[in-house]
């Protein structure tokens, strides 16, 4: 289950460069090494125009502690289950899709503590994962889907990758009502494990 991801120094500034694709620029707070509960990049549809702006990576919530009778705040990153009540209303809904942009994204190393694997699309600076958002008491909030893991991300984390878009499906997520066809792995010729 994807974590971590980051966008390289300056990669933010190539995400400005989408000006024919995103009509406003929102960015300022957004991390360029993004973990859980920080601010991340967004890209979504408000009146008609895509907007850049960041959110709080994770809708929070609270959850039992180690010990007995505690809790503790968590936060959800990745979505699986598109038809879990949680969150079905919102993935069925275009106004709460969202692009994540990502120049790379770890996965643990099996066995190795907090030793990371990263990866990355092949040729492209910028990538983004399918997300979702939603306004919380927290303020507005995102997480990214995930999948069955493509062959190349598989013997790192059996269990998930994130679900990356093609540049061709943005405006279908976006806009369309189809998340479970684009729920998929993205082939793994096209990606490149970078450390």
């Amino acid at each position: 289950m994807c974590n971590h991801y980051r966008n390289i120094p300056g990669a933010l500034h190539t995400i400005e460069s989408w000006a024919d694709y995103v009509s406003h620029f929102r960015l300022d707070g957004a991390a360029e090494d993004v973990w859980p509960g920080r601010q991340g990049a967004i890209v979504r549809v408000e009146d008609g125009a895509k907007v850049a702006e960041t959110m709080h990576w994770g809708f929070p919530w609270v959850g039992k502690g180690k010990r007995p009778g505690t809790t503790r705040k968590m936060n959800t990153t990745n979505v699986r289950n598109l038809q879990s009540p949680l969150y079905r209303n919102v993935i069925n809904k275009a106004e709460h899709r969202c692009l994540v942009p990502f120049h790379q994204f770890a996965e643990p190393k099996p066995g190795a503590g907090r030793e990371e694997v990263w990866f990355s699309v092949n040729e492209q600076p910028v990538s983004c994962f399918a997300g979702i958002w939603r306004q919380q008491e927290e303020g507005p909030c995102y997480a990214f889907l995930t999948c069955e893991p493509n062959p190349l991300v598989k013997p790192i984390h059996p269990k998930a990758m994130p679900v990356i878009l093609q540049p061709e499906d943005y405006d279908r997520w976006l806009s369309g009502d189809d998340a479970q066809a684009l729920q998929a792995p993205f082939p793994s010729q096209l990606m490149a494990v970078v450390g």
